[in-house]
């Protein structure tokens, strides 16, 4: 999922600091008292770190979003504790040859009493695809190759000819143009959720707005005060009511991660971010045992933006991907277990491995030379520096990496050779900058919207609408093609590396570091899993002891 993925905030170290906060013994006595679970607490309070975009899955595209509708609406499939897909709305589901699905609803609602049924999914897959709707995703059908979903999208079809049918009210069925026996795993991703056609059609934009929500998971939207909080309510019109223990959830907007950490420490979130900088600090404290660390199938990246005239030299591109220090990123600026990034696509992600960079082996002092080389050769020196500026989001610590990135790449390259500016915007105002064209370079990040390879590359096709980096590549494309065309696993994974390894040769992105998720949870929020990389957490499954 598009991360615009947030990096929480990094601040002094005041959250530790002695004086600052009146002590570290008076901060292990709030601490202590702040972890046994308070008389009569029914709620959850969490942190998403920013504002979401939408609620409405079909114009969501970030995580903040993401985590919210997970609460509200149900698709056809889940994950559980584990990472396995499972079912959610379809009970089941099956296909003889990877390109006809055929997915069996259960007996649910929507929260107004209405039966959930398989047109609900044939209207809202068509709406995410319709032009119309302008998603950020609306071009995940088609990397998930649903019939006639490029043609839809691009305008030249009528929704209505997209692959979905619904054979009668409780049968939904998907065809696909080519076979994908990870279909299944594709519809874990909230754009594929279904809306209430007939909310949907009488609020308009509205429909999100709290009195006209129309649920159909565990929760209901009960406030939604912009910048302050979203509150949901346990709903009993819900088809598994009674697994759910948790009464209600808050979720709260704060960027700063130390703030958050502080409001943590006393009793005020019941889960928080780590930042770096108070990783080290914590693991010695008295919240250690309440740290959580996890595999996280997530990427940290700079994104040229490929129609800037400063960026269409591949040998800018390029210069800057070597001359990037991402071992000191990594290791230093971050600290927390991260691993530099060499390629956009976790290896860890099914279907990867390492893709083979040529130059991943070299020393940096070997890359920078070559990047000097490059950068000279496209023109720029002393007397003509290259100038850009790098966007990213008003947090600290992507403030902290794009500010050590700019001291790197100076250090490399001359400081009298490149000069950057930092320009910091607001989350929601960064992403629609992005989503416009109008920047230079972006501080990025994009975590898997399901555990397999093509979840990455896809977002870097032609026609992907979460391609901001508007990078064009007709080999590329060809090459997903090919890997989704194979059936032999060791095959397509070879395929994917070729793809890689033109992403790097076309300097596409600069990948800096795949990221681990680091968290603290009260000892008394029982039932959360460490074990999902892809973080599909469901507060339903959750219970207070």
């Amino acid at each position: 999922m598009k991360q615009p993925i947030l990096l929480s905030t990094l601040c002094a170290a005041l959250v530790l600091g002695v004086s600052a906060c009146g002590g570290q013994q008076a901060q292990n006595q709030t601490a202590a008292a702040s972890s046994a679970l308070p008389a009569g607490k029914d709620n959850i309070i969490l942190n998403l770190g920013a504002e979401p975009e939408s609620l409405d899955p079909h114009k969501a595209g970030e995580s903040a979003s993401f985590d919210v509708i997970r609460q509200l609406l149900h698709g056809l499939v889940a994950t559980d504790g584990e990472g396995n897909t499972v079912p959610a709305l379809a009970e089941k589901w099956e296909s003889p040859d990877n390109k006809v699905w055929t997915f069996h609803l259960r007996d649910a609602k929507w929260h107004n009493g209405d039966p959930i049924t398989a047109h609900d999914f044939v209207y809202s897959l068509r709406r995410l695809t319709d032009p119309a709707t302008a998603s950020p995703y609306a071009s995940y059908l088609a990397d998930a190759k649903v019939q006639n979903a490029a043609a839809v999208q691009s305008g030249k079809a009528k929704p209505e000819s997209l692959g979905v049918t619904a054979i009668n009210d409780k049968t939904l069925q998907i065809t696909l143009s080519q076979a994908l026996p990870y279909f299944p795993d594709m519809m874990l991703l909230p754009v594929t959720y279904p809306v209430h056609r007939a909310t949907v059609e009488k609020h308009g934009d509205k429909w999100t707005q709290p009195q006209n929500y129309t649920a159909n998971a565990a929760y209901s939207l009960k406030e939604w005060t912009v910048n302050s909080q979203i509150i949901l309510e346990r709903s009993p019109a819900y088809y598994n009511h009674n697994h759910t223990r948790i009464k209600q959830i808050v979720f709260l907007p704060i960027s700063d991660a130390a703030a958050a950490l502080n409001r943590y420490r006393a009793g005020e979130l019941d889960y928080a971010g780590v930042p770096p900088a108070q990783f080290q600090a914590l693991k010695t404290s008295e919240l250690a045992n309440e740290m959580r660390t996890r595999p996280a199938l997530c990427t940290f990246y700079y994104e040229p933006n490929h129609q800037s005239p400063l960026f269409q030299d591949v040998r800018v591109r390029r210069a800057l991907n070597l001359a990037m220090n991402r071992d000191t990123i990594a290791h230093k600026v971050m600290g927390r277990g991260e691993q530099p990034a060499y390629q956009f696509t976790p290896p860890d992600i099914k279907g990867m491995g390492k893709a083979g960079i040529s130059w991943q082996n070299q020393t940096q002092s070997e890359r920078n030379r070559q990047a000097q080389q490059l950068l000279a050769a496209a023109g720029y020196s002393k007397d003509k520096p290259l100038r850009f500026e790098l966007l990213y989001s008003n947090s600290d610590v992507a403030k902290q990496l794009v500010n050590a990135s700019i001291s790197l790449w100076q250090q490399a390259l001359g400081a009298d050779t490149v000069k950057i500016e930092a320009v910091s915007q607001e989350w929601k105002t960064s992403l629609e900058t992005k989503r416009n064209g109008k920047f230079d370079m972006a501080f990025s990040g994009w975590c898997g919207d399901y555990n397999e390879a093509s979840s990455f590359l896809n977002m870097l096709r032609a026609n992907n609408g979460n391609n901001s980096a508007r990078y064009r590549n007709p080999t590329f494309d060809q090459l997903l093609d090919t890997a989704l065309n194979s059936s032999d696993a060791a095959a397509r994974q070879r395929t994917y590396h070729q793809a890689e390894q033109q992403l790097e040769q076309d300097g596409a992105v600069i990948p800096l570091f795949q990221r681990i998720s680091v968290s603290v949870l009260k000892p008394y929020v029982k039932g959360f899993s460490d074990n999902d990389p892809l973080k599909n957490w469901q507060v339903k499954d959750w219970y207070l002891q």
